[in-house]
């Protein structure tokens, strides 16, 4: 495993999490998949749920993926690799969003451990 930890966010940075390592942090879905691809997956991931502003969303046609969207990937990595998940948390404040990221994330990890 790479030596950094991951923060996905929109806006916020990962100032309050306390680590020694190295925080990287990403803005949306692309440059999540980019850094893991090209780095492979970090020690630890922070999740965000709601990647872009909100106005912005409303645009006809406009779908910014998500936080779950990213989990999701990182599963379909995980897989292919056969690599087991890197430690997470969500510290999204959308409440349901968060719910479906860290119940897709276990019900993965529970597959797992079988």
């Amino acid at each position: 495993m790479a030596c950094y930890n991951l923060f996905l966010d929109d806006f916020r940075s990962p100032m309050s999490l306390k680590t020694t390592l190295a925080w990287e942090t990403v803005r949306n879905y692309n440059e999540f998949t980019r850094i893991i691809s090209s780095r492979g997956l970090p020690d630890f991931i922070s999740f965000d749920h709601d990647l872009c502003i909100e106005d912005i969303n409303k645009q006809e046609g406009f779908k910014e993926k998500t936080g779950l969207d990213c989990a999701k990937w990182l599963v379909e990595y995980c897989m292919k690799k056969k690599l087991p998940l890197p430690r997470w948390q969500v510290h999204s404040l959308n409440v349901e969003g968060k719910k479906n990221i860290e119940s897709y994330l276990r019900s993965y990890e529970k597959s797992c451990n079988k």
